[in-house]
């Protein structure tokens, strides 16, 4: 079986052996004929021959290497994270085998890289719920217990001292709801307790509750069946990109919403605050990995108005609609 580079190779001793060959019929056959000593009349001749051979040869390897240049494009803007992007294969000529083996092999990375991220997804929601475990039962319960301590403290305290200590208590009672904030983001009990629905109302509610920005959320009471993974994508994403809108947008309105219609899951995290991060971050390329992981499209504007748009288009079989 002939390696890709030898068959270029004969590939192109073919076609510039053809130029040749015609040349030389082309000569052979028509009057023009050169002297010894090339003659100044007969230049033009010999200028257009020598024209015509070199333009035919370089439309003939510009034909025949055509599939090299769009080969390295497809290779410089390739991104394993948007899948499906494909080099189109004639099935004729000589390069269609170095094509279908490039397509291969961006299908074996692919299928590697997503089967590495779900295992490390997989592995950090492990850790993610293994610390919110130890927040809750460890810390947590020891702030209850100094809270309940400072209360007795507080009741049996002399008055120059009970405002003090009463400080102290409220300060101790704002840590231990920060830690039940922070144990609730690292693991959504909501969403394994009461579903996808629920477990988005309460994010938009506590987003609300922290940031004090307006957000308008709409949830399709009909939603398809999903698996665990794609709940906990959707929700992580929802999560991120709100996330994102506290931090960086300084929006005033936020809106959320989870529609079902034409085959596909759409959720949408729209804001209008002052427009998309410039260069994608670990948070926007997590919320890449994650979409990558259920064969969904994430898409992430800023539309000519201000704000950002994120969209999570996620396919989803008939037979699974209720």
């Amino acid at each position: 079986m002939r390696t890709p580079a030898r068959t270029l190779f004969w590939r192109l001793f073919a076609i510039n052996g053809l130029v040749f060959t015609v040349g030389t019929l082309v000569l052979a056959l028509s009057p023009a004929t050169v002297s010894s000593m090339v003659r100044l009349a007969e230049l033009p001749v010999l200028t257009i021959g020598l024209t015509l051979i070199i333009t035919a040869n370089a439309l003939l390897l510009r034909a025949g290497l055509a599939p090299l240049d769009a080969l390295t494009t497809l290779m410089q803007r390739v991104d394993l994270l948007e899948s499906g992007d494909r080099l189109a294969d004639s099935g004729k000529g000589d390069l269609s085998h170095l094509i279908g083996t490039f397509n291969s092999m961006l299908d074996r990375l692919e299928s590697e890289r997503s089967a590495s991220s779900a295992h490390a997804l997989a592995a950090q929601e492990g850790e993610r719920r293994r610390i919110a475990r130890e927040l809750h039962d460890e810390i947590g319960q020891s702030l209850t217990v100094a809270l309940l301590s400072l209360k007795r403290v507080v009741d049996r305290a002399p008055d120059d001292l009970r405002e003090e200590l009463r400080a102290a208590q409220e300060t101790v009672r704002s840590s231990l709801d920060e830690v039940r904030q922070v144990a609730r983001r690292l693991r959504p009990g909501v969403l394994e307790d009461l579903g996808l629905q629920s477990a988005l109302n309460a994010l938009s509610s506590e987003f609300f509750q922290v940031n004090q920005v307006r957000i308008t959320r709409a949830v399709d009471p009909g939603l398809p069946d999903l698996s665990e993974d794609e709940e906990l994508v959707i929700y992580r994403i929802a999560q991120e990109s709100l996330t994102n809108v506290a931090r960086h947008a300084r929006a005033g309105h936020v809106e959320l919403s989870l529609t079902a219609g034409d085959g596909d899951l759409t959720l949408r995290v729209t804001d209008d605050g002052r427009g998309g991060a410039r260069q994608e971050g670990a948070g926007i390329r997590g919320m890449r990995e994650r979409a990558h992981l259920i064969g969904a499209r994430l898409t992430i504007t800023s539309p000519p108005g201000g704000g950002t748009d994120v969209r999570l288009v996620i396919p989803v079989e008939a037979e699974r609609s209720r």
